[in-house]
């Protein structure tokens, strides 16, 4: 999952001038049996709804805790202990994170782990990355560009917030849209909106967003892979208030005997991976394109699989052991794009050329081949 602005969470205003193409003919209206019941609103409402909570300029003042399960049918990945919050440790299983939203963009973010905690604090002016597994706390300093003292961090990814932005933002004629029965998310009363994928290539199923019945806020996302009765992915609130957190929780002060450093936030992001392999990656994501659209695009960029065994630390190896892992359960193929490894689970495939390329997508094998046919 690429990471992104902590805060860029909003529902795209188009998706709602297209969502009437998706639904077809008739409203679909939301049911409203049960307690707490809430009232109706059609598919095209619940997005015009959503979409203008999202264009504040910011969540809500809220605090919850946030978790996210993947079950793609990846082997079995080595141990990221120690790794703190990087992406790979989100392949596979459960993790959580606690988030807490204040006024003026006041912001925490925590990310346990098994024997060490990651978090983000913005408080104004004042930016702090903490990682208690190495007694590191780091200043952030803000450039006063583009990052408005909001660094990236994998964290991002697992809020519902981002989650819905990029399952809302493919809503186009090639999606069916409706509103099943009123849901309860961390015991609030939620619509909830049922994406369907009408392309047969994709994978996926369905997307259900769930979606806060008084703020209109995304309070979780379950995607469907198809032939599965339980979702491969699944992001969402376990516990969520929307009362203004105490100010004490966007305080930070470096424990005694903690390392204390300043790094701006280009410096930052290297904590979050490799410091060579970061720079590959990033020139690799400007070189990268994207072949189709909507639920069957697919994403190609240069990839070489030296590229994390250039370091030596420990993150390096153990990012390159994940690599092996998952390059073990890769099967040989051929046609006339060429040959390389392709690796299919519930809900993406990933092919990864001998000539250097790797193509993804939620789509089967051949929309695969058929994109590394194209030069």
């Amino acid at each position: 999952m690429r990471r992104g602005t902590i805060v860029r969470w909003g529902v795209p205003i188009a998706a709602a001038a297209v969502i009437g193409a998706a639904v077809g003919a008739g409203p679909v209206i939301a049911a409203v049996s049960g307690a707490p019941a809430l009232p109706e609103r059609t598919a095209q409402q619940l997005l015009a709804d959503a979409a203008a909570a999202a264009s504040s300029k910011g969540p809500l003042p809220m605090s919850g805790t946030v978790q996210l399960t993947a079950s793609l049918g990846l082997p079995a990945l080595p141990s990221q202990e120690g790794m703190g919050a990087s992406p790979l440790s989100l392949l596979s299983g459960s993790h959580e994170a606690k988030v807490w939203y204040g006024d003026k963009g006041r912001m925490r973010i925590a990310l346990p782990g098994q024997m060490s905690e990651t978090n983000v604090i913005v408080n104004g002016d004042q930016s702090w990355f903490w990682e208690s597994g190495t007694n590191t706390a780091t200043r952030i300093r803000s450039t006063g560009e583009a990052d408005h003292g909001r660094p990236e961090t994998p964290a991002s990814a697992v809020t519902p917030h981002e989650a819905a932005a990029q399952a809302l933002a493919k809503v186009d004629a090639d999606t069916a849209v409706s509103v099943t029965n009123t849901a309860e998310v961390a015991g609030r009363a939620a619509y909830q909106l049922v994406l369907t994928p009408k392309p047969s290539a994709s994978l996926v199923r369905e997307v259900r967003v769930a979606i806060d019945g008084e703020k209109f806020m995304p309070l979780q996302v379950q995607v469907y892979a198809k032939g599965s009765a339980e979702p491969a992915f699944q992001v969402g609130f376990t516990e969520v208030t929307f009362t203004p957190p105490a100010d004490e929780n966007f305080t930070f002060t470096p424990p005694s005997g903690a390392k204390v450093k300043e790094q701006d936030f280009s410096e930052l992001k290297k904590s979050f991976g490799p410091k060579d392999g970061e720079a590959a990656a990033q020139e690799a994501a400007k070189e990268s394109k994207v072949v189709g659209k909507g639920w069957t695009s697919v994403v190609v960029m240069p990839f070489k699989l030296d590229q994390a065994a250039e370091q030596g630390d420990q993150k390096q190896a153990q990012g390159q052991a994940v690599t092996d892992a998952v390059l073990g359960a890769a099967t040989p193929v051929s046609g006339t794009w060429g040959s390389g490894k392709l690796l299919k689970t519930k809900l993406v495939s990933a092919l990864l050329t001998d000539d250097g390329r790797l193509l993804a997508g939620a789509v089967a094998p051949d929309e695969l081949f058929k994109a590394a046919g194209i030069r």
